[in-house]
């Protein structure tokens, strides 16, 4: 399940995911949103945060998010992930050196820091 947070606005979106994320998730919820605030800014700075009930992606979900993060690589200023187990952060640090912004990973514990960082501009 994927819900986009109150917080969010202007160019910075975030995003908390729980569960095991599907196609749906995306298609109909989280690639809405992206294009919506792509057409009204230039760049954006996203703040993902996977909740304790977070279990990953299927694998269309899976494919989903390679391959819009892909296309999109330089549409992302700054992206924060908070909260995700080792295995997800051992593949942040490996696809992070094909994105143009800057990745950091966070502990859930440090929710706030990774919101004050998200809303830092470059």
């Amino acid at each position: 399940m994927i819900e986009i947070m109150p917080q969010s606005s202007g160019n910075v979106i975030g995003i908390k995911a729980g569960g095991r994320l599907s196609d749906a998730d995306y298609r109909q919820i989280l690639i809405p949103c992206l294009e919506e605030r792509l057409k009204q800014h230039r760049k954006l700075n996203i703040l993902f945060y996977m909740d304790e009930t977070f279990t990953g992606w299927d694998l269309e979900a899976a494919w989903d998010d390679a391959s819009y993060g892909l296309r999109h690589r330089a549409d992302f200023d700054r992206i924060a992930v908070v909260g995700a187990p080792p295995w997800v952060e051992w593949c942040i640090r490996l696809i992070g050196f094909l994105m143009k912004g800057e990745i950091r990973v966070f502990p859930a514990e440090q929710l706030d820091q990774a919101w004050a960082w998200i809303k830092t501009t470059q």
